[in-house]
């Protein structure tokens, strides 16, 4: 299957039955994937594809190059700039982390390698962190001289509570895969050389459940996080609204009592 080109240095390739899964691929090996301008206009633009295609049930993020998943902000490029050519810059790299934050279906991040700084930051984006063995995640910004702005001082704490944060950020240190499970700055371990594997099974195997029962379930669960327990009910209610008249939720109850695998309208 041919991939999806968005720039030079973004793909998006299709997989499973009616392509249900979009894997989009971080493509800029010579750079282990750091994230420049170009770079980030190609990850906003293919977000903005992938989010507006309703055939998409999941999204598993990757990388070609085999001993990183992103070594985050190009800093070669960042060190060119002006004060005013940062800030306009600015708009652009939000709009990448931003893009694959606000994609309305699940999202996998598969991770082996560095994972640092904004690209750490991409894979906290993501729904669920797959890594293998070989990973090494961390967001080091303030070793020089700046802070997680791809939402890493946000999304780290509400993975691993804000004490722990704070030591991670503070510290700048890189965590290896066992001890990045054992915090759960990442969901699950795969063997080296397996993690784009894993988070493929993995995407698949959600992707065969109802895409708008898996929209309203994202929409609920980013919506209420932070939440107090009444708020968050509310918004689990509204979101359940949205999916009990659906075609979906009528084919699935069918499906059940047919004893049958459902054939998903997707409305």
């Amino acid at each position: 299957m041919s991939d999806q080109r968005f720039g030079e240095f973004v793909a998006v390739r299709r997989h499973g039955d009616g392509d249900v899964v979009a894997e989009l691929v971080l493509d800029r090996p010579k750079a282990m994937n750091a994230v420049s301008t170009e770079m980030a206009r190609s990850v906003s633009a293919a977000c903005g594809a992938l989010a507006a295609d309703p055939g998409v049930r999941v999204v598993v993020l990757t990388s070609t190059h085999e001993r990183a998943f992103c070594v985050g902000a190009d800093l070669k490029e960042r060190n060119s700039f002006t004060d005013a050519e940062l800030v306009r810059q600015r708009p652009t790299t939000r709009g990448a982390y931003g893009g694959v934050l606000e994609l309305p279906m699940p999202t996998v991040a598969a991770v082996h390698g560095f994972a640092l700084g904004g690209g750490f930051e991409l894979a906290l984006a993501c729904d669920v962190i797959v890594a293998d063995e070989t990973a090494v995640v961390g967001l080091p910004e303030v070793s020089v001289g700046v802070i997680p702005g791809g939402g890493g001082t946000q999304l780290l704490p509400r993975r691993v509570g804000a004490a722990r944060a704070a030591e991670l950020i503070f510290t700048a240190r890189r965590v290896e895969a066992a001890e990045a499970l054992s915090l759960g700055l990442v969901d699950e371990v795969a063997p080296a050389g397996r993690d784009r594997d894993r988070a493929l099974e993995l995407a698949l195997t959600m992707a065969a459940n109802s895409p708008v029962g898996l929209r309203a379930a994202k929409r609920a669960l980013r919506l209420g996080h932070g939440m107090d327990l009444a708020a968050g009910l509310e918004i689990e209610d509204a979101a359940w609204r949205t999916v009990a008249f659906s075609g979906d939720r009528a084919e699935g109850v069918a499906a059940f009592n047919e004893k049958r695998k459902p054939n998903w309208p997707g409305e």
